[in-house]
């Protein structure tokens, strides 16, 4: 085991920034936590905290200088890999009548990103597959997923609405990351674990300065490890994919649609959604047009809409369209649930739905109806 002094970040970014990576990690901003550029340490959220619930997210100050403190904040890596916006393809007529394409973005720098926890690792895992590994290849993702460096980030304190222990995906990484880092904060020591996780990580890890462990450092280091995972704010129950899968008709997708907003934040926000819409922008000459991808979302009326109408005209279609992709059908298409158990989609639910909540419910009425008719 290894470690390093929480300065040593310092070097770390200058080191990915000199190699020509753009770096980007958590930063504090308009009272949260967000991901955005990084130029050094002092970008980094040093001594702040954040507190979840449904429908509920603080910043607050810690009593230490953690500087992976907090869990996670509204931002996913989606929209640097996935962006909200991004044009496809230019297609423009020449003098001679005809017509010539052009990229519709420039190449995508080389990016680096820093914080990463496991749940956001296993989302990336997951928009990989969806992008990269079917029949017809994502160009634009795989284009500026190539090269990415990946510092995923441990959780030592789980939030009040992660259930990452549940999906499998955390609280430790194990796998899909460069260099691993856990950060230890106690009295009398703040330390970073770190581990390197592919050969870049083994490059990058020999020009830092870092050191072995002792066993009092190794000692705390496996106690964070052991511990976190008893902490999870929530669970998802493990049998999710059948319990929803024989629920189509179920009276809780009515009972849950006259609190649901249908607002999309819950997709917004979350790591692998990955609906769109494309647009088709001529300019007024007729002499060039733009193919537009942007982010939609399944909770909006227009998403299903097909000839007639649309295909899930009520607030429960779409909720039930939702989850029961997320956590069943996902499985079928691809290999997976597409949950990572982060939580944001409870946290940033604007009426606190939350979804382990609403697959516990389905689960126990299921259940006792099971029970009624076997008695």
């Amino acid at each position: 085991m290894r470690v390093m002094a929480p300065e040593e970040m310092e070097s770390l970014i200058r080191l990915l920034s000199d190699d020509g990576y753009e770096v980007v990690g958590p930063t504090r901003r308009e009272g949260a936590i967000v991901y955005d550029r990084l130029q050094g340490l002092n970008d980094l959220p040093a001594g702040w905290g954040d507190e979840h619930g449904p429908g509920h997210y603080r910043l607050h100050q810690r009593d230490d200088q953690a500087l992976f403190g907090y869990v996670v904040g509204p931002h996913s890596w989606k929209k640097y890999l996935f962006p909200p916006r991004e044009t496809l393809v230019r297609v423009l007529r020449r003098e001679d009548g005809g017509f010539e394409t052009q990229p519709g973005e420039p190449a995508p720098p080389r990016r680096a990103f820093i914080g990463v926890r496991p749940c956001e690792l296993a989302a990336i895992g997951i928009q990989d597959r969806v992008f990269l590994e079917q029949s017809v290849r994502d160009r634009a993702y795989g284009a500026r997923r190539e090269g990415v460096f990946l510092v995923a980030v441990n959780c030592a304190e789980p939030g009040g609405t992660c259930f990452c222990t549940s999906m499998g995906t955390g609280p430790r990484a194990h796998a899909g990351f460069d260099l691993g880092l856990t950060e230890v904060i106690g009295v009398g020591m703040h330390f970073l674990v770190i581990e390197a996780g592919s050969e870049a990580g083994e490059a990058m890890l020999v020009r830092l300065d870092h050191r072995d462990a002792s066993e009092a450092e190794r000692a705390a280091a496996e106690r964070i490890w052991q511990e976190a995972p008893k902490h999870m704010g929530r669970t998802m129950p493990g049998d999710a994919r059948e319990v929803l899968a024989g629920a189509l008709e179920h009276p809780r997708w009515a009972q849950t649609a006259e609190r649901c907003l249908s607002c999309a934040n819950c997709t917004l926000v979350c790591p692998t959604c990955f609906c769109a819409q494309m647009e088709e922008l001529p300019d007024l000459e007729g002499n060039a047009s733009e193919r537009v991808r942007l982010w939609d979302s399944c909770f909006n009326g227009e998403h299903s809409y097909m000839i007639g109408g649309p295909h899930r005209s009520t607030v429960a279609a779409r909720y039930r369209q939702w989850l029961t992709h997320k956590l069943s059908t996902w499985h079928t298409q691809f290999g997976s649930s597409g949950c990572v158990g982060c939580g944001r989609c409870i946290t940033w639910c604007p009426v606190g739905i939350d979804i382990t909540e609403e697959v516990a419910a389905i689960r126990a009425t299921a259940q006792g109806k099971a029970g009624g008719q076997g008695t």
